[in-house]
């Protein structure tokens, strides 16, 4: 019988050392790094945009931005003051650990506190490759509906946050906030979550306090 090579798991498992290695470049630098992750048009760059403003002064920030074509995203990051990176992935759904080992060759590390990692829009192949960062986040937004836990378990399963973006058109779109958490909660007891709106400002300081004390929590483990 024809032997059969499992190419998927050589793939991901060599993407994993991978990941291990990146992280440990980010950890002698002192670099807490997060991987944001959502569909198209939940609002990641728009988050990180707040981000990027609202911790002036208070955290060195840089970002990697992945894409398939363009560089608009990580030149909106720029614009808000971060040191930004492209990954045009020519056609892939998602970053990995190589991609991303690539872009830290590009950064002095030295230079940041807190990387952000934008992930291709994608609620798929995102959530199978890891990068090396410490935390995930996944953004999900009001207009997307309130089925997606029940719809993309792998993504809403693997995280370490859940930020629910545009919260404002709550009053406008058909969205069962109380169904929506009840799918969060079956795949992912627990998770930190933030409602808020970009748009309005409404819940931010909350997630810009959380990311202050995640790379707090950080800094006091390797102190």
């Amino acid at each position: 019988m024809p032997q059969h090579i499992p190419v998927v798991e050589n793939i991901l498992s060599a993407n994993d050392r991978l990941a291990l290695e990146n992280q440990a470049e980010l950890d002698a630098a002192g670099v807490f790094a997060v991987n944001i992750m959502a569909s198209p048009g939940a609002g990641k760059t728009s988050l990180i945009e707040h981000t990027v403003r609202g911790l002036a002064g208070k955290l060195r920030l840089g970002m990697i931005n992945g894409d398939v074509a363009t560089s608009l995203d990580a030149d909106r990051a720029q614009a808000a003051g971060a040191v930004a990176i492209q990954i045009n992935t020519g056609g892939d759904c998602h970053l990995d650990a190589v991609m991303v080992h690539s872009a830290l060759l590009k950064l002095n590390l030295t230079e940041f506190d807190l990387l952000i990692i934008e992930n291709v829009g994608n609620l798929i192949c995102p959530a199978s490759f890891k990068l090396g960062t410490h935390k995930s986040v996944l953004v999900a937004s009001i207009p997307e509906g309130d089925d997606k836990p029940y719809k993309y378990p792998g993504m809403y399963r693997g995280v370490d946050a859940v930020v629910i973006n545009k919260i404002d058109l709550l009053p406008y779109v058909p969205f069962r906030m109380d169904y929506f958490k009840q799918g969060i909660a079956a795949l992912n007891p627990g998770v930190t979550q933030f409602e808020l709106s970009c748009r309005t400002g409404e819940g931010l300081p909350a997630w810009l306090a959380w990311i202050q004390n995640q790379v707090q929590d950080y800094r006091n483990t390797r102190s």
